[in-house]
């Protein structure tokens, strides 16, 4: 038993998924690499051609070749749309449950009688029915506006009145009682509770909530947590290594969104510097799990600029391609995706689409592990890696990958 990491290139899909034309059309011809190759010429990504990427992506160019030594296989999603939070979460081990999609106005008065019942103050802001709550008179509660609509409310306080373990404590209250996929709480430091108030907006004459990026909490001292609809930490792989006494890592986006009570989170955004951590941790340890998120990749789909995509996911390869001569025989690293966000499909959403998962293990070759139906598998495998209990959902595909 040595070490087994996962790096997660955000956004890095390879192709819609069959359901794309009944449930999110949208997406319907989404290829997020097949589409990056074809816009960017010259595009080489050694690291990840030696993994069989274009084995994943069924498709080579000029460059790009498939590898018949390549270990690999691909993985639907069974989280509902394509999310970044809930792609980790099943990720780790989780089954999806189906959120609800619904402004916040819905639950305003469920939740403000129970932040009441609870001993909280609890003021409305805004106009007529679209409006937030104040609570305690430093936190606000309102619809997120940055995400599709109805997805999720945002719980936004300034530290200077409320710490964010108090703040925590109101989001969970609110966490309860809804059941849209996300509860977001964050907040700053140096922050009046009057320009938080004064970022108040209204989106699309239904949702109403703060301007997060306006509201100034992103200026000092930020700290944020997702709680998530449906989502039992104490099922998911790191609390279950974690139990067990096996240290965890969680590195980049995924260190914000996945609950690590036992091990070390290390957020951050820059893509050398995700890797650089990866590739530090690694050599750090003899054993124990690594999870890397590289974020730069899905904001570039954001932006719908295919070549900012392409110098990210070269910058990744690179420190791909290092770390794996430094591995022991006996680790496991496995490069995938959460979904996909095709900078070429005409909308800066994320894309419905299968993902790759390739595959690196010393004197391992030439396996195909299939298609997997979810990308708790991952999660699965890593549990049985290291003889720890199962999550709650997934299957193992450890032995197919332990064939010498």
């Amino acid at each position: 038993m040595g070490k087994f990491i996962v790096i997660v290139l955000d956004s890095f899909g390879v192709g819609f998924m069959e359901d794309v034309p009944r449930i999110r059309p949208q997406d319907n011809g989404a290829n997020t690499a097949l589409h990056i190759f074809e816009k960017v010429s010259g595009l080489k990504l050694s690291g990840l051609e030696k993994l069989g990427l274009m084995n994943a992506l069924n498709h080579e160019t000029d460059l790009m070749k498939k590898n018949p030594m390549a270990v690999w296989g691909r993985s639907a999603l069974m989280h509902f749309n394509a999310d970044t939070f809930y792609g980790h979460q099943e990720i780790m081990g989780t089954k999806p449950r189906h959120p609800v999609m619904e402004p916040f106005s819905k639950s305003i008065d469920a939740v403000s009688e129970k932040l009441i019942r609870n001993g909280h103050s609890v003021d409305f802001i805004g106009q007529n029915n679209l409006r937030v709550l104040l609570v305690d008179g430093c936190v606000t509660i309102g619809d997120n506006l940055e995400a599709d609509g109805g997805q999720a409310y945002n719980v936004t306080a300034t530290f200077d009145k409320i710490t964010f373990e108090k703040e925590v404590e109101i989001a969970r209250i609110v966490r309860d009682e809804v059941h849209v996929s996300r509860v977001i709480v964050f907040g700053g430091k140096n922050v009046p509770v009057e320009k938080i108030i004064g970022a108040y907006e209204i989106k699309d004459g239904i949702y109403a909530g703060i301007n997060a990026p306006g509201s100034g909490v992103y200026d000092e001292g930020y700290f944020v947590q997702h709680l998530g609809y449906g989502i039992d930490s104490r099922v998911q792989v790191p609390c279950l290594l974690g139990k067990k006494g096996i240290k965890t890592v969680l590195i980049g986006k995924v260190a914000d969104i996945v609950e690590n009570p036992y091990g070390e989170s290390i957020p951050g955004v820059d893509t050398a510097y995700v890797m650089e951590k990866t590739i530090e941790k690694a050599m750090e340890m003899e054993t124990g799990f690594i999870c890397t998120n590289v974020q730069e990749t899905d904001l570039a789909g954001h932006k719908e600029d295919s070549f900012l995509y392409a110098d990210r996911l070269s910058v990744a390869d690179v420190y791909i391609s290092r770390l794996m001569p430094m591995l022991n025989p006996q680790d496991i690293m496995i490069i995938m995706a959460d979904h996909g966000n095709d900078p070429t499909i005409g909308h800066s959403h994320h894309t419905r689409e299968n993902v790759p998962i390739l595959i690196y293990k010393e004197g391992v070759q030439n396996i195909f592990i299939g298609e997997r139906k979810t990308l708790s598998d991952i999660g699965a495998t890593v549990a049985e890696y290291f003889n720890a209990e199962k999550p709650e959902n997934g299957e193992s595909f450890l032995k197919l990958i332990s064939k010498k």
